[in-house]
């Protein structure tokens, strides 16, 4: 099965997986040769990480001495923390300096400081290399919390764009006490402590100008303490420099990649029916503050052990060989059928038929 030609008719799922597989690792292969800087992938690595850094800190530093708008700063800070989580996604399949432990460790802390409304990616480790055991399952911890088979609604929008909100709301619908509970013990556990001071920040930040909106609607002005006033000018420079833009990476990222799961109907194991491409041109300003994700972490489900920058320059033969062999592209359908592979009354349907049969 050279090249990218293959008749998927005469291929089932794992050979037709495996094809994929073997044309995108070719691709890397070629890639590596034609341009030898890409070997050096710890490196590269770690460039990256200190680009998303500096431009981090310098976005942040414009802003704050007043040579940046506060939407420029935002927007930018939004991009570079996605490199950053793409980033962490690499060093938890062990990507970047595997057997140099003081690196890489220094790595996954650095990309947790630069995202702090995430939960902490020693143990989101666990979580993600379990989410490629059992993607599109109930056990997958990792994406059924970012809504991944939720049905479409408000309290499914809110989840989306915050972590700790989707906790509150899964606790709410715990049937027991017991339930709820171990809810909060593992929300606590997991984004303690950066992912919580990140969002009681930005609660704060919220409550205050939304008090202060209302009592100027009212005309009747709240008189805040120079304490509060204090606090609050370091939490609305947080929330443009840090806050804000990991609230938009957090909230494009999880509505792009919820949607790209699939959910509840899938073979166990089934790498073709996992993921679909999501790379439709209306989908671009969201894909900016996730770095693509919707394009090219399909290939990953295929090729697990390839870094970020050569996925996406995989991409074109990546998503020639995907379409060929039968890998869904922009299926919106998805939203309504709450991430499904097939519609409930479809498969009702065959089973009708096949009963009739």
């Amino acid at each position: 099965m050279n090249g990218t030609s293959a008749s998927p008719q005469r291929l089932n799922a794992a050979q037709r997986s495996a094809h994929i597989r073997e044309v995108v690792l070719a691709r890397g292969v070629g890639l590596r040769e034609q341009y030898p800087i890409l070997k050096h992938q710890d490196a590269i690595g770690a460039s990256i990480l200190a680009f998303a850094l500096v431009g981090m800190i310098g976005s942040a530093a414009l802003y704050i001495t007043g040579h940046m708008a506060w939407w420029a700063c935002l927007l930018l800070n939004g991009f570079f923390a996605s490199l950053t989580h793409e980033l962490e996604h690499d060093l938890i399949h062990s990507m970047y300096f595997r057997k140099q432990k003081v690196p890489h460790n220094l790595m996954m802390g650095l990309v947790w400081l630069a995202r702090p409304s995430t939960i902490n990616p020693w143990i989101r480790r666990h979580l993600h290399l379990n989410h490629h055991k059992v993607s599109g399952s109930e056990t997958d911890m990792e994406e059924r919390a970012i809504t991944n088979g939720e049905p479409w609604g408000f309290a499914r929008l809110l989840m989306i764009g915050d972590n700790i909100m989707s906790s509150v709301i899964r606790m709410l619908r715990a049937k027991t006490w017991a339930m709820k509970l171990n809810i909060l013990k593992r929300t606590l556990k997991v984004y303690a402590p950066l992912a919580l001071m990140h969002w009681g920040a930005w609660y704060v930040f919220l409550g205050f100008h939304a008090a202060n909106g209302i009592a100027h609607l009212i005309g009747t002005p709240i008189e805040w303490s120079a304490t509060t006033l204090s606090v609050m000018q370091v939490i609305d420079i947080a929330a443009v420099v840090i806050i804000g833009p990991n609230v938009l990476r957090t909230f494009c990222l999880h509505f792009i990649s919820s949607n790209m799961h699939y959910y509840g109907d899938i073979e166990p194991g089934n790498v073709m029916q996992q993921c679909q491409v999501l790379n439709a041109p209306w989908l671009w300003p969201l894909q900016a503050f996730c770095f693509n994700f919707g394009s090219s972490h399909g290939i990953h489900h295929f090729v697990v052990k390839e870094p970020f920058y050569i996925r996406q320059l995989t991409v074109p033969v990546g998503h020639k060989v995907m379409r060929e062999m039968g890998v869904r592209f922009n299926d919106f359908g998805t939203f309504a059928r709450a991430n499904r592979f097939v519609r409930k009354d479809e498969v009702v349907a065959e089973k009708v038929g096949a009963a009739r049969a």
